[in-house]
């Protein structure tokens, strides 16, 4: 059935063999194996089908595709919508006060290479120290990240992030800077624009146009966390502009012209 049910996908995405089989990283024969029940895919193949069509394994192994209806087609094609609204299962360990109200984590710099891979343990979480930030909402999570490198200024390297956590990912409107728990790259933090509708991904740019934006697909994020406030022990550097700078200079002769009046 699995093989069957993987051919009905194909057709239906209007997807050559080809395609996928590129898509997969597989031979187009291997790939045409599976459809014709001559080998079976191991779980590993499976997974990368279904991320490839944002659906889920048990979606995969026990329905019968031959059964679906138009409307059971369009369900499966927006079935992507439940893991981007939080619909799901997403696990969120946290710590509690001794009030029972939730506590401000802050990943120090030497877990955060681990919180990608411990984010939902709670024996990870609850070893983190723990801030307070009462202009806050307490009707909010909120977690404390560490930031490195120049690509977000004013925020400088060294930094601590505060985001509050996203359950609905569609809610997110483009240009909004947030801490993106990637599968791939840990913990990041850019501006994001949301392309979830079109290509199930958002776009991840810079506050430095050093940086070339790129793209990170629904399927490789873990947590989104929309920027709250930033924690520095750097001033930041001010730019001024050309008119300011005259302006600057222009005070500055006056203030020499009177002392020289006055003396």
């Amino acid at each position: 059935m699995i093989g069957n049910n993987m051919k009905l996908l194909r057709k239906r995405f209007s997807k050559s063999q080809d395609e996928i089989s590129k898509e997969l990283g597989l031979n187009r024969s291997t790939y045409s194996g599976y459809e014709n029940a001559v080998a079976q895919p191991g779980i590993e193949i499976i997974t990368r089908i279904c991320d490839y069509y944002n659906i889920t394994a048990d979606i995969l192994l026990r329905n019968d595709f031959n059964s679906y209806k138009e409307k059971d087609w369009q369900n499966l094609k927006h079935s992507w919508k439940t893991t981007a609204k939080g619909s799901g299962l997403r696990i969120l360990s946290a710590q509690v006060s001794e009030k029972n109200e939730e506590l401000i984590e802050m990943i120090p710099a030497k877990a955060k290479a681990g919180y990608a891979a411990g984010y939902s343990d709670p024996e990870f979480i609850k070893d983190l120290p723990t801030i307070s930030l009462p202009f806050l909402s307490k009707n909010r999570k909120h977690r404390t990240f560490p930031i490195s490198g120049d690509s977000m200024p004013p925020v400088s390297d060294g930094s601590f992030v505060v985001g509050e956590f996203i359950e609905d990912w569609t809610s997110i409107s483009s240009g909004t800077p947030c801490i993106v728990v990637t599968r791939d790259d840990g913990i990041v933090f850019k501006v994001l624009d949301n392309n979830l509708e079109s290509d199930k991904s958002f776009t991840l740019s810079s506050t430095n146009t050093f940086y070339e934006p790129y793209s990170v697909g629904l399927k490789d994020i873990i947590e989104v966390w929309r920027f709250r406030c930033y924690i520095s022990m750097e001033l930041p550097s001010i730019q001024l502009e050309e008119s300011q700078i005259a302006d600057a200079l222009q005070q500055i002769q006056n203030s020499l012209f009177r002392i020289e009046n006055k003396s």
